[in-house]
C-alpha cells in the first residue's frame, strides 16, 4: 500500500524551507507533494481521492494566487474529509488573524503554524506532529495490544471497542467470519469459539471475557491494594482526574475507583476546543489519558472493573463498598461519579443498545459509517462535537433537535462549525418516536411535533446525547440529593444560614461538601455544577483543598 500523502500548497520563489523540512522530517513515512498553484492543489487531490488513496495532511500558505490558504482548505473536507489541515502564515503577519479566526471557528482548519525559518524548527514541527499522531491512529495500522474478534454489530463487541479505546489500550476489531478473524481464532485455538474473543499481545486468549478480567489480563488493578486511604476518589472523569492529579501531589495517599473508562463524558469527545492550554483543540481519550498518567506519576492508585455500591461513615473512617463485597477505607471520598446519557425509553430501541443505538458520541463506530446516513439526537456540546467527528466519515449526518435552536445549550463555535459543514443536517422540533431492523438498526420513526408529522428514515446508527442522570442511585440517604439526584454541598444545604436538620457537627458544611461530613461531590454530579470539562476540573481541584481543611480541623 503507498504511503499516505502529505501535501504542501507554496508558491514560494525559491522553494520554501517548509518542503525541506517536511521531506527531511516525514519522507521515510509519507509521501512529501508540493504544489505551486491552487488549480495543480485541486486536481491532485481529486485524483487522489478517486485513486482511493490516503491524505494524512494537507498545508497551505495563506496568501496564494487568486484564493487564500483559508479557502482552499475549506474545499479539501469534500475531497479528504479525515485529512488533517493546516494554515501556514509567516512569522509578524498580521493581516492573517482576522481569517484564521474566522477559519478556526468554521471548522475549515484543524490548526495553523509559522513557516519553518530555522533548521530543524522544531515549533513548526510540533504541530504537524500531533497532528499526524492523531491521524495516525485511526488510519494507519500500529502495535495492538489487544486483538477482538467478534460479531461486528453485537452490543458486546461495541461495548469492548469502546472501553479499549476509552481507556487508551490500542486495540484493533476483526469481524467474524472475515479471513484475518479466522485466522485469530485458528491461532488461538478456540473452536467453536465462545465470541468476542481477545487475543493479547503476549498470546494469551480470553474468551467472552467479563470486564474486569480483561482490566486483570492487562495488568489493571481491579481490587484495592491498600488497607486504608487519606483519600477515595470515586470517578475518573476530569473532576475525579484533577481531585487524583492534587491530592496525590500533596501527599495524600489516593485511590481511583471507576467501573468503565477514564475520562467519563468527556472522554467520548471526539474534539474539545474551549478546554484552556489547548489552541487547536484535545480529544476526550487523550485528555483523560494524559490526567490519568499525571495522577499515577504522583502515586495515585487506579483500581478499575467494580462500582461503587454503598458508603458509609465507620468512627473515623468512610467506607466505600464496591460490587462484590470489597470494601475501601479512607479518611475522606470525593465523589466524582458524574452522569450518564438518558435513555430514549422506546421499547422497540432498546434491543439495538450497542447495535445501531448508541448512547455517547462512540467515536470508535465512526469509521466503519463511512458513505452512510447517520443520526445523532441532542442540541448540547457533546451532541454537537459528535455530530462534527461523524461528519468527517459519514455521508450525512442528521442532529435532531427537540427545541427550536441550538444557541439554547450549545456554545457558539459548535453552532457555527456545524452550520458550515455542508453535510450535517439540523432538523429542529423533531424527535424519535420508533424505529426497528433485524438484529440490528435499519430504520427509524422521526415525529415532526409543529407539524404532527411521522416519517420512517432509514439509517444503520442513532447516536443519543441527550440530559443526563446523575450516578447517584448508590449514595446512601444520609447524604442529601435534589429531585434529579444530584448531590446537594455547601450553602445549599443551608436554611436560613442554618445547616439544616442531621448535619452533626457545629461547624456548617464546607463549599463542595455534602450531608455527609468528610464526603465532597465535584463535577457534574453535583447540584448546581456548570456542565463544563474546565468546571468540573476545578471542581475536583478545589476539593482536596476542602479535604486538607477537612483531615486538619474536623
Amino acid at each position: 500500500m503507498p504511503n499516505p500523502v502529505l501535501l504542501l500548497i507554496d508558491d514560494s520563489r525559491p522553494p520554501a524551507r517548509a518542503e525541506e523540512e517536511l521531506r527531511k522530517r516525514y519522507g521515510a513515512d509519507y509521501q512529501v507533494v508540493s504544489a505551486a498553484s491552487v488549480g495543480q492543489a485541486l486536481g491532485l487531490l481529486d485524483r487522489l481521492h478517486h485513486e482511493g488513496r490516503q491524505v494524512s495532511l494537507v498545508l497551505a500558505a495563506q496568501w496564494l494566487p487568486g484564493v487564500t490558504g483559508t479557502e482552499l482548505l475549506a474545499r479539501v473536507r469534500r475531497l479528504h474529509p479525515t485529512a488533517k489541515r493546516v494554515l501556514l502564515i509567516s512569522w509578524g503577519d498580521q493581516s492573517s488573524s482576522e481569517p484564521i479566526l474566522r477559519a478556526t471557528a468554521l471548522g475549515h482548519i484543524d490548526a495553523y503554524a509559522a513557516k519553518p525559518v530555522t533548521t530543524p524548527d522544531e515549533r513548526f514541527h510540533r504541530v504537524i506532529t500531533e497532528l499526524l499522531d492523531e491521524w495516525a491512529r485511526s488510519h494507519l495500522p500500529g502495535f495492538e495490544a489487544v486483538r477482538v474478534v467478534g460479531e461486528e454489530w453485537a452490543p458486546r463487541s461495541h461495548e469492548i471497542r469502546e472501553l479499549l479505546g476509552r481507556n487508551g489500550i490500542p486495540a484493533g476489531f476483526y469481524p467474524a467470519g472475515g479471513a484475518e478473524a479466522n485466522r485469530l481464532l485458528e491461532q488461538a485455538g478456540t473452536a467453536p469459539p465462545r465470541l468476542p474473543v481477545l487475543v493479547l499481545f503476549d498470546g494469551r486468549v480470553l474468551a467472552d471475557p467479563s470486564n474486569s478480567e480483561i482490566a486483570e489480563a492487562l495488568g489493571v488493578r481491579t481490587r484495592p491494594g491498600g488497607d486504608s486511604y487519606d483519600l477515595t476518589v470515586i470517578g475518573a472523569g476530569p473532576a475525579g482526574l484533577a481531585a487524583a492529579v492534587y491530592g496525590a501531589s500533596e501527599g495524600l495517599s489516593t485511590v481511583v475507583l471507576e467501573p468503565e473508562a477514564i475520562g467519563g463524558q468527556a472522554g467520548t469527545s471526539s474534539m474539545i476546543r474551549n478546554y484552556l492550554g489547548f489552541p487547536n483543540g484535545v480529544s476526550g481519550e487523550d485528555l483523560a489519558v494524559r490526567a490519568y498518567t499525571q495522577a499515577w506519576n504522583f502515586g495515585a492508585e487506579y483500581v478499575y472493573g467494580n462500582p461503587a455500591t454503598g458508603l458509609r461513615a465507620d468512627g473515623a473512617e468512610l467506607v466505600v463498598t464496591v460490587a462484590g463485597g470489597e470494601e475501601v477505607r479512607s479518611r475522606a471520598v470525593v465523589v466524582a461519579t458524574g452522569m450518564s446519557y438518558r435513555r430514549l425509553g422506546i421499547p422497540e430501541l432498546d434491543g439495538f443498545t450497542g447495535a445501531g443505538v448508541f448512547y455517547g458520541a462512540a467515536t470508535v463506530e465512526a469509521p466503519a459509517l463511512r458513505g452512510r446516513e447517520v443520526y445523532v439526537v441532542g442540541g448540547a456540546n457533546s451532541a454537537g462535537q459528535a455530530a462534527i467527528h461523524l461528519a468527517r466519515y459519514a455521508a450525512r449526518v442528521t442532529m435532531l433537535v427537540r427545541g427550536g435552536s441550538l444557541a439554547a445549550g450549545m456554545s457558539d463555535y459548535l453552532v457555527r462549525e456545524i452550520a458550515s459543514t455542508p453535510n450535517i443536517e439540523v432538523r429542529r422540533r423533531v424527535v424519535v418516536t420508533g424505529g426497528g431492523g433485524d438484529g440490528r438498526l435499519e430504520r427509524l420513526t422521526l415525529a415532526d411535533l409543529d407539524a404532527g408529522t411521522t416519517q420512517t428514515v432509514e439509517t444503520p446508527a442513532l447516536f443519543v446525547l441527550i440530559g443526563a442522570e446523575p450516578r447517584t442511585q448508590w449514595l446512601p440517604d444520609a447524604m442529601r440529593r435534589d429531585r434529579w439526584g444530584f448531590v446537594v454541598t455547601g450553602t445549599d444545604l443551608l436554611q436560613d444560614g442554618r445547616a439544616s436538620a442531621g448535619w452533626p457537627l457545629e461547624r456548617p458544611p464546607r463549599y463542595l461538601e455534602s450531608s455527609l461530613p468528610g464526603v465532597f461531590a465535584a463535577g457534574d454530579v453535583r447540584h448546581g455544577s456548570v456542565k463544563r470539562v474546565a468546571s468540573a476540573v476545578g471542581e475536583g481541584s478545589v476539593a482536596i483543598r476542602l479535604v486538607h481543611e477537612y483531615l486538619r480541623d474536623g
